[in-house]
């Protein structure tokens, strides 16, 4: 079942990558008390991804924060590794948080998860952007196969 505006997030261990390698993180304890701009690609370092999605939250870090927003984290079926490597070199340092969910289990948990065995990336998370208050879902912007519309910081900006 798939998650839904109102719904608190399941608990999910994800990992970030730290100079001391990857630290977990569960979901309890990173949306505790804060509000958070999350959203979801199919993979680092993939071309709409790396192009349009994570920069747009990059760039709009500072209007995201004039708003509201505590903190912004990215998040995908990829290993603490690829997305520490990923944030770096996107210059997400102090702008966005790279939550690795390297198994799927979040995605999963929230039925967010897609399957893109047919063309080789394997099951992944969909693309998708959340405002989550103190672990609660406020906004959720699922898009349509293959599109990238809702999800945008843009799109996001102007739910606040």
């Amino acid at each position: 079942m798939t998650i839904t505006v109102g719904d608190r997030l399941p608990e999910t261990t994800f990992l970030t990558m730290t100079e001391d390698g990857p630290q977990p993180v569960t979901s309890t304890d990173y949306f505790a008390g804060r509000t958070v701009a999350l959203f979801s690609v199919p993979g680092a370092f993939t071309p709409t991804c790396s192009a349009r999605h994570l920069p747009g939250y990059v760039d709009q870090a500072d209007a995201l924060h004039a708003k509201g927003i505590d903190e912004i984290a990215c998040t995908a079926v990829n290993d603490a590794f690829v997305m520490g490597a990923w944030g770096k070199s996107a210059g997400t340092e102090g702008k966005v948080t790279m939550l690795a969910d390297g198994n799927g289990e979040f995605v999963k948990a929230i039925g967010l998860e897609m399957d893109g065995t047919a063309v080789g990336l394997g099951h992944r998370g969909q693309r998708f952007s959340m405002i989550v208050k103190d672990g609660v879902v406020k906004k959720l912007n699922i898009e349509a196969p293959r599109e990238f519309n809702v999800s945008s910081a843009d799109h996001m900006l102007s739910q606040l």
